[in-house]
């Protein structure tokens, strides 16, 4: 497992909302303000990553405001970007002021006042997003730039963006598996999507260091891959025309960024993990083996058998038993 996890609910209830802030404070001192301290409720998970840290949270509204007296006490020299996935926020800072959705995000610097305030902090329907926060120096894009970026909404949901939307929400859901070892890896790839994106908004790509643009590569392949393996027909050089690069390229880049493993083994490795999983869900337990091999890109059951045992020493059918029988 990565990250600790904090729920109010372990806390008692007049203490909750001091906890919160405390909380808050190790990443993003701030005042916090609320419509909701009596019966305040907030569940978060701390993952450190190297240097960046990625902080899930849901909390009933609240304001969260720096002032430049808090700059000037106690400056970590941090960026803080907010992915919203529910609720409203409207942000001033750096001049701008801007509202927020599901699926926008944010950026501020902590070296200067922000004001983050909920779009109606009487309504108890909880706010929930991811926060990444990492050092300034860590993002190679000059400062004069990035102030173009700062208290803008900038949507999530296209292009690199919805990249690192679907990476940070998928490092919230798979927090339970992932272990400690694989934080730094981790934190390098949200800092890299990060500072593509943002490259991208800027039209700056050509700013990126060589090995950031080939990592960024390397996860948008992945990701791509991701969404289409049930496909049978994808193939290295289909991968490679959808993104407009030679299949020498594409094994290149794969292998620097896959621990040495092929295209190929990684599409199997993919497509197998995902029949497995299908396989040892009750839900599914009247799907024919046959059916769960074809959606995930095997369309011969023979060729699905032969590589399921192989991985994992037992047949679709001896799995699915063993698996079945446990949750019983």
């Amino acid at each position: 497992m990565i990250g600790t996890v904090f729920r109010s609910e372990d806390v008692p209830a007049e203490d909750r909302f001091e906890y919160w802030r405390e909380l808050v404070g190790r990443t993003r001192s701030s005042d916090l303000i609320s419509a909701h301290t009596a019966d305040y409720w907030a569940e978060y998970r701390l993952m450190e990553l190297g240097p960046v840290t990625v902080w899930p949270s849901s909390f009933l509204p609240t304001r969260y405001r720096r002032s430049g007296k808090m700059v000037r006490r106690s400056d970590p020299e941090l960026y803080h970007l907010t992915l919203l996935l529910d609720g409203g926020l409207a942000l001033e800072h750096a001049g701008r002021t801007d509202t927020f959705g599901p699926r926008d995000l944010h950026m501020v610097d902590g070296s200067r006042p922000y004001d983050l305030r909920p779009a109606d902090d009487r309504d108890r329907r909880a706010v929930k997003g991811v926060g990444v926060d990492f050092p300034k120096a860590l993002l190679p894009l000059p400062p004069h730039l990035v102030q173009e970026l700062l208290g803008r909404g900038l949507s999530g949901r296209e292009g690199t963006g919805a990249l690192l939307t679907e990476f940070l929400i998928g490092l919230d859901r798979q927090a339970e598996t992932l272990q400690p070892s694989d934080a730094p890896r981790l934190g390098t790839v949200v800092l890299d999507l990060v500072s593509a994106w943002f490259a991208q908004v800027l039209d700056a790509e050509a700013a990126l260091p060589q090995e950031t643009r080939g990592r960024v590569t390397a996860q948008r392949i992945q990701a791509f891959i991701r969404q289409n393996l049930h496909d049978p027909e994808l193939t290295p050089a289909a991968i490679a025309a959808a993104h407009h690069i030679s299949r020498s390229y594409l094994y290149r880049i794969f292998q620097q960024q896959s621990q040495g493993e092929t295209v190929g083994a990684w599409i199997r490795g993919r497509r197998l993990e995902n029949a497995r999983r299908d396989l040892a869900d009750s839900s599914l337990g009247t799907t024919p083996i046959h059916a769960v091999a074809a959606r995930w890109g095997f369309p011969r059951a023979s060729e699905f058998t032969r590589a399921f045992r192989t991985a994992y020493g037992l047949s679709p059918k001896e799995y699915r038993l063993q698996a079945l029988s446990e949750r019983e």
